[in-house]
This record gives structure tokens, sequence and C-alpha cells, in this order.
């Protein structure tokens, strides 16, 4: 995916943990089908109105995790616990949310005003009038009486919304609800929901598979991989500082170097010597990885007096619309190949082509320091 990183550079934001008090928790949450492990012992503790998403691949055990939460599967152990009580067994009827699917799930046969009030109770004028306010919430007034067939795919997601919402629920599950929509229509719906969530202030929890959807819309991002959470973080921490190696090459673009440990915070990468920004713990002599993003090496337009600059051979220039990723390789750094970003402004003022040498330099303070396939830095 070709994420632009200054969607998050330009909203750092505070702490990791749950913002507010802790509203849903669930501990040593593990589930097995069959021969298949899908969640093993899971720890994740969600803030009243937080917007968390579940990002990772498929089949790295997202949606049976949603399915727990929402009570359409029970863990083999493990417990649920919302707002102060024990949800673990309790029936889905039972517990205080509202859902929404990939596949909207509208009732065809009903209209629009029907398929929202569907589950809500009352008298008739009650229940006509939350239709009109949630049909106004989403920007939708006056297509109560038309059917899901007569909409466009996204106004039938906003439909969908609307449903989840009838009850007022105090809880919010999505369940990929925008992967079926293009891209355009998948942007825009993206921030309505955001605002919506931020403006209802529903806790809400997301399952999807684009990174882009996760980082832009979540408060926090557990990123999963294999059953297991491989790091729960607000997304500048998620895309600055990966626990992982799975986060770092899931998250975003980046460059992977092979490098020697000199001492506990020195390490030699081909012919140049860098002074790592934290302590690696390895023993002098063994093998390291070093992470870096695109954007976090520097091309220049003549030879920077800074001292770790070396020399690279242009191989690729790609338009990515707002950026240009450039392939180098660089034979200073043990015949690596890596690419950068830079901006059509830089671009402009280096005034490069195919098949030229041009200075990189890379910011050390980004590097992340791996120490062997699988290892996490701490």
């Amino acid at each position: 995916m070709k994420l632009d990183p200054t969607t998050l550079l330009h909203k750092a934001p505070p702490a990791d943990g749950a913002a507010t008090r802790p509203y849903l928790q669930l501990a040593g949450i593990s589930k097995r089908f069959g021969q298949q492990q899908v969640l093993s012992q899971l720890d994740l503790t969600i803030g009243k109105g937080e917007f968390v998403c579940l990002l990772g691949p498929s089949g790295c055990g997202k949606t049976t995790l949603l399915r727990q939460i929402a009570g359409l599967d029970v863990p083999d152990s493990g417990h649920i616990v919302m707002d102060g009580r024990d949800i673990t067994l309790l029936p889905p009827a039972q517990r205080d949310y509202g859902i929404v699917f990939q596949s909207y799930a509208l009732f065809p046969n009903l209209s629009v005003a029907d398929n929202i009030a569907y589950g809500l109770g009352g008298a008739r004028r009650d229940k006509a009038r939350r239709v009109t306010e949630l049909l106004a919430l989403i920007g939708l007034d006056g297509i109560a009486g038309k059917y899901p067939a007569q909409l466009s795919g996204g106004q039938q997601q906003r439909v969908a919304l609307a449903r989840a919402l009838a009850t007022s629920p105090s809880l919010l599950l999505l369940d990929e609800p925008l992967s079926a929509l293009d891209a355009r229509v998948r942007e825009h719906l993206r921030r309505e929901i955001r605002s919506l969530q931020q403006k209802l202030g529903i806790t809400t929890i997301m399952v999807t598979h684009d990174q882009e959807e996760a980082l832009t819309m979540a408060d926090r991002v557990v990123v999963m991989n294999g059953g297991r959470i491989e790091q729960c973080a607000t997304p500048f921490t998620l895309y600055r500082e990966p626990a992982t190696r799975f986060v770092a090459s899931f998250v975003g673009q980046g460059n992977w170097l092979a490098a020697r440990s000199r001492s506990t915070q020195h390490a030699t990468l081909g012919d140049v010597s860098l002074l790592l920004p934290a302590p690696h713990g390895s023993a002098p002599g063994s093998a390291l990885t070093l992470f870096i993003r695109p954007e976090d090496l520097t091309l220049h337009p003549r030879w920077p007096a800074t001292p770790d600059a070396v020399l690279a051979d242009i191989t690729k220039l790609e338009l990515l619309g707002p950026i240009y990723r450039v392939s180098l390789h660089v034979p200073a750094w043990g015949a690596a190949n890596v690419v950068a970003d830079i901006t059509h402004a830089q671009l402009a003022q280096l005034d490069i082509s195919l098949q030229q040498r041009v200075p990189v330099s890379l910011n050390v303070a980004r590097l992340r320091v791996f120490a062997s396939e699988g290892a996490q830095h701490d």
C-alpha cells in the first residue's frame, strides 16, 4: 500500500494507553477451531469513547476476536468485561452493542426506514422520529421510503451504520465495513464514520486489513498476527516505533539493512560506522538488521557536510502522487538496495535522473534495530 506518512506526522498523538477509563477489558482470550489455534491468550483494554482498529492480514484472528466481543463465538478460555460487567458467556442480545458488516446485511424487502427501525421498540411515532434523526445524522434525509437496491454501496453502508446506532448502543463494532466500496467512496466514508464516532463519543472497534484505514481513523491500532497481538499503539507510535519485525514490514514501507554490532551502541553498515540511537543488547560481532523508513533517507544536491554521507546509484524513479519513490543501490552500505521518498520540490532541487550518482545519508535517530529474525527491539 502506498501510505503517505504525512497523514501521521502532522498529528503526533498523546500516550499509547487507553485515553479514558477502561470500558472493555479482554483477559487471556483464546480460541481454537479443530487443530488450529486462532487466538492465543490475548489481553486488551479499550477506553470509554476510544476508536480502536484491529489490523492484520487475512487469517490473523481479528474477525474471530470481534466475534468473541459480539458473543457470536464463545472463547475457549479468558474473560470479557464490558463496563464492569462480565459478558463472556452472555448471548448477543444481552450485550449492549451495534454491529456493521462488510456485506451491509440490509433486508432487501424492507424500506430504508424499516431497515433502520428493525430493532426498535415503542410507538410507531417514536420509531419514525428516531429514523428521521438517524437519517439526518448520516446525511441521507429524504430516502426513508427507498429500498436498498435503489441505493449506492456507500449509501447502503450508511444505512447499515444508522441501523447499528438506532438503539443508542454503548459499543459499535465494525467488521471491514468499507472493503466492498471503491477507493473514493471508502476515503469519504472513513472520514464520515470517524467524525460521527467523535460526535457521539461511542466506543468503537473496527476490523480492517487496510493499514491506511486504520492509521487515519483510529486512536489506537492493534496489530495482530497468527492469533497474537504484535503491538497496540497510537498510529504515530506504530509507524515511527514498530516493536517487531512483523509490524515494521506490515505497516508502511521500509528499508532493511544488514549490519554488524561493534559495541552495545555501535554498528557497522558495510563500510560505514554508525552510532545507533539506543543500546541494542547484542554481542560485538553479531548480526543486526537495521530498519528505516524511506522518508528518513536524504538525497543531497551536492556533497554534504554530514560525515556519514555515501554515494548511491539511482536505479528507478516512481511517481506516487504527492511523492516520488527513488530506488537506490548503495555500494558503501554493503551493496544495499533501498528506497527514498522525496517531494516534487525536492526532486526539482536535486535535478536527478536514472543512472545518476547522488550523495545519500540516513537519519540515524530514526533507525530501528533488530538483533535477529523475529526478535523484538525494546
